[in-house]
C-alpha cells in the first residue's frame, strides 16, 4: 500500500489563505446578495503595465516565426534579463551582485520553499512570529520540525516575536541558530528594518556561520531613502545571505509568475563530513534538474519593467497602492484603532478591538461590513490580537470598505 508523507499530517490546519477562502465561500453562499470587498490575500488588482504587455505581445509574435522561435530556455533565466536586474536593482545601489548570481524563477514563494532542497535536515531554524506561513509550513512538510503545541508553534523552530512591544523589530536569538528567515518590508506587519538592524543580523550570521534567507518581495514599496532595499547593501551579507525578490507586487505579475533568487558566488555551507561546499553550485544543480525555466514571453515582460516606460508605469502602480494604504491608515486611526505598517509596505497591521480575537474580528468584519481581511493569528501565535488589511484593490473599493468599517 502506498504511504503518504507523514510530515503533512503535522500541519495543524488548512493553509491560512485557503481557510479564508473557505469561510468567505460559505458566507457568500448563505448571503448571495452581500457585496464583499476583499482586502485579505495580497493579490494585485490593477492591469499589467503597458510596457510589459507590449513586450509580451511582441514576444508572442516572435515565437510565431521560425527565426524567432524559442524552445527551452536556460534554467537560470535569459542573460539579458539577469544583466538588467543586476545593473538596476543591485549594482545601482552599490551591491556587488552579478548576473551569474541571479536565478529567474516562477515565484519567490516557490523559491523560499525550494531552497530547502539544498540545505541539510539538521539546521536549527529561526522564524519571526508572526511570519509568512510558507516559511514554517514548508519546513514542516520537509520534516524539519517536530509536532505543533497548543499555540500552533512547532518543536525545533526558534520563534522571534515581533510585536508593538518591541517596535516590530526582529530580536537577535539568544541561542545559536543556523537558518534565519527574514522578510523586510515585513509581511504581514508592514514593518521595515534599518541598515543598523540588518547589520546586527549579518554580524550574528557570520559569527555563528548561519544563513539568512532574506525575502525582499516588497522592497519596491520603500520610499524612505535611508532604508535598505537589499540585504547586500549590508557589509558582509554576501558571506551569509540568499535574497528572494518578485515581480508580483510591484509590476502586477501575480498571475504571470516571475521572480528571482540571488545566491552569491563564494557563499558556503558545510557537508556532513565538515567539507565546505559552495551553495551556488548546489542551487544551480537543483534548478537544472527540477526546473525548466520561466517562459520566454514572461521574461520579456519582466525585462520591460526596466525600460524608462516600465519604470514610470511601475512607480505609478506602487504610488497607487501606497495611496490606498495611506487611506486605510487614516480611516482606521480616525476610528480609534491602533494601526501599524502601511507606510513602506502595502500592508496595514492593526490591533483588533477589545473583546475580539483575530478570527473573531475576521467573522465580525465579514458578517457586518462584508469586508475580508487576514487574521493575525494565522501568521503565528504572536499575531493573535492583530489583523492585516491589504492595500491591493481599487480606490473605490478601499474607500467603500473603510466607510463600512468606520460605520461599525
Amino acid at each position: 500500500m502506498v504511504q503518504v508523507n507523514g510530515n503533512y499530517l503535522k500541519l495543524k490546519a488548512g493553509y491560512l489563505f485557503p481557510e479564508i477562502a473557505r469561510r468567505v465561500k460559505a458566507f457568500s453562499e448563505a448571503n448571495p446578495e452581500a457585496p464583499i470587498i476583499r482586502l485579505g490575500i495580497g493579490d494585485v488588482t490593477e492591469p499589467l503595465p503597458a510596457a510589459c504587455r507590449t513586450a509580451m505581445k511582441a514576444a508572442v509574435d516572435e515565437l510565431g516565426t521560425r527565426e524567432g522561435f524559442h524552445g527551452y530556455g536556460p534554467e537560470q533565466g535569459y542573460l539579458w534579463l539577469r544583466e538588467v536586474i543586476a545593473q538596476q536593482d543591485f549594482q545601482a545601489r552599490g551591491c556587488q551582485v552579478s548576473a551569474e548570481e541571479i536565478f529567474i524563477s516562477d515565484g519567490s514563494k516557490c523559491d523560499s520553499s525550494n531552497i530547502l532542497d539544498i540545505l541539510g535536515e539538521g539546521n536549527r531554524i529561526a522564524v519571526t512570529d508572526p511570519v509568512y506561513p510558507v516559511y514554517v509550513d514548508s519546513n514542516v512538510m520537509a520534516g524539519r520540525t517536530g509536532e505543533a503545541d497548543a499555540t500552533g508553534r512547532y518543536g525545533g523552530l526558534t520563534y522571534l516575536p515581533i510585536t508593538a512591544d518591541n517596535g516590530f523589530t526582529a530580536p537577535i536569538p539568544t541561542e545559536p541558530v543556523d537558518l534565519i528567515y527574514l522578510c523586510f518590508p515585513n509581511n504581514p506587519t508592514g514593518a521595515v528594518a534599518t541598515k543598523e538592524q540588518l547589520q546586527a543580523w549579518v554580524n550574528y550570521a557570520r559569527a555563528h556561520k548561519a544563513l539568512i534567507l532574506f525575502d525582499a518581495a516588497y522592497e519596491a514599496f520603500i520610499s524612505d531613502p535611508s532604508l535598505p532595499h537589499s540585504i547586500y547593501e549590508i557589509e558582509g551579507a554576501r558571506e551569509c545571505a540568499i535574497e528572494f525578490r518578485s515581480f508580483s507586487k510591484n509590476a502586477g505579475f501575480t498571475g504571470t509568475r516571475c521572480a528571482l533568487t540571488v545566491v552569491p558566488r563564494g557563499l558556503m555551507g558545510t557537508a556532513a563530513n565538515g567539507e565546505a561546499v559552495e551553495l551556488w553550485g548546489l542551487w544551480n544543480r537543483r534548478q537544472c534538474t527540477k526546473f525548466n525555466g520561466v517562459s520566454y514571453i514572461v521574461q520579456r515582460g519582466a525585462e520591460a519593467v526596466y525600460s524608462p516606460e516600465g519604470q514610470a508605469q511601475v512607480k505609478a502602480l506602487i504610488d497607487f497602492y501606497m495611496g490606498n494604504a495611506a487611506l486605510i491608515r487614516r480611516e482606521l486611526t480616525a476610528a480609534g484603532i491602533a494601526v501599524y505598517g502601511g507606510e513602506q509596505a502595502p500592508y496595514v497591521w492593526l490591533k483588533t478591538p477589545e473583546g475580539l480575537d483575530s478570527w473573531g474580528f475576521f467573522d465580525h468584519l465579514l458578517g457586518q461590513a462584508h469586508v475580508v481581511g487576514t487574521p493575525g493569528s494565522g501568521f503565528g501565535a504572536a499575531g493573535e490580537g492583530y489583523f492585516r488589511l491589504s492595500a491591493f484593490n481599487s480606490r473605490a473599493n478601499v474607500e467603500e470598505a473603510m466607510r463600512r468599517v468606520r460605520s461599525l
